[in-house]
Formats: structure tokens, sequence, C-alpha cells
């Protein structure tokens, strides 16, 4: 039996993928290293008039590919001196609850982000906390304590590297060309 989660034929198909121009990906990626840079200055920055530039980030938005706009909070300096990455194996009867089992997850208030992944592992877990009992109480108590559980593998952060954009190329399609 596969552990891959199957597609139900009552499930929505994914939308297709929206055109975009060559403006338009500069808009990503520029928003992408300066999500906080105002809209003239985008403007300036991708090549179009500003009133052009806002109707097509607010397209970008409306069609899904801009999500929202995040601050990166250096929880460390928050008092959050641990972060983890939590690796779990949810057990084969408990396969149907996988996405309320995420979702549960995403309550809980040290939990920064929760990933589903192909693999041995059905989550990756992202938890920032206090001390290294919080940890284990996190772990034992919403993790080995729940019966759709098999596995937990803790790894502690010791440092988090971000991509920054603006030094890493200047295009997604040059991120598309890439090969090692």
């Amino acid at each position: 039996m596969s552990d891959r989660p199957v597609r139900r034929p009552d499930a929505a198909p994914r939308p297709a993928a929206p055109r975009l121009d060559e403006v338009d990906e500069r808009i990503l990626w520029t928003l992408a290293a300066d999500a906080r840079m105002p809209n003239n200055r985008l403007a300036a920055a991708v090549g179009v008039a500003p009133s052009t530039c806002l109707t097509r980030v607010r397209a970008l938005e409306d069609a899904g590919l801009i999500r929202g706009y995040r601050a990166d909070v250096d929880v460390a300096k928050l008092g959050f001196a641990i972060e983890a990455m939590v690796s779990v194996r949810v057990h084969a009867a408990a396969r149907h609850e996988l996405r309320d089992f995420a979702k549960r997850l995403l309550r809980v208030p040290v939990v920064q982000d929760v990933s589903f992944l192909a693999g041995d592992k059905d989550f990756l877990v992202h938890i920032a906390c206090t001390s290294t009992e919080q940890l284990r109480d996190f772990v034992a108590d919403e993790l080995s304590g729940d019966p759709a559980v098999a596995t937990t593998q803790t790894n502690i952060v010791f440092e988090r590297l971000v991509a920054d954009r603006s030094h890493q190329g200047r295009s997604f399609d040059e991120l598309r060309r890439w090969r090692a």
C-alpha cells in the first residue's frame, strides 16, 4: 500500500498557472527581494508607470501569486532561543487525518510553519521555543502523545540562513535555467 496521498475524484483540479509576461515576473522578483518597496519605486525598478504597476500587483495578488507580505521576525531576540525542525511520521491508519493533523499543529503557539512532505516522513514542523523544556513538552505532548503519530525526529537549528533574492539572480527565468 502506498503512503502517497491519493487525489480524490471529488477534489477540485488545480488551476492552470497564470500566464506572466516579463514585467509581471520582474514585479514578483523585485517584491520577493523587498516586499516593503513603495509602488513608485517598484514601478521605476520594473520600467512601468506607477498606475500600471499597482494594477499588475493587484492582479498578481488576485491570482494568488502574491500570497501576502510578511515581516521576518527574529524570534531569538524575543526570547525564543531554541528553534527546531521536527520530522513527523503518521501511522498508516491515520492517513485520512493528515490535513486535520497539520491544521491542529498550526494552532500550537510555538509552531512557525508545517511542511507536508513526500518521502519517509509526512511533515516537517518548524518550531521556536523559549527553552529545551518547552521543546521537550511540545514533542512529548503535541506529537508523541498523539495516537496518530508513529515517529518523530527532532533537529535543533543552529542558524537559519535565508536566500537573498537581490543577490541570487536577476529573474525567475534565470532560476528556471539554472544548472549545477
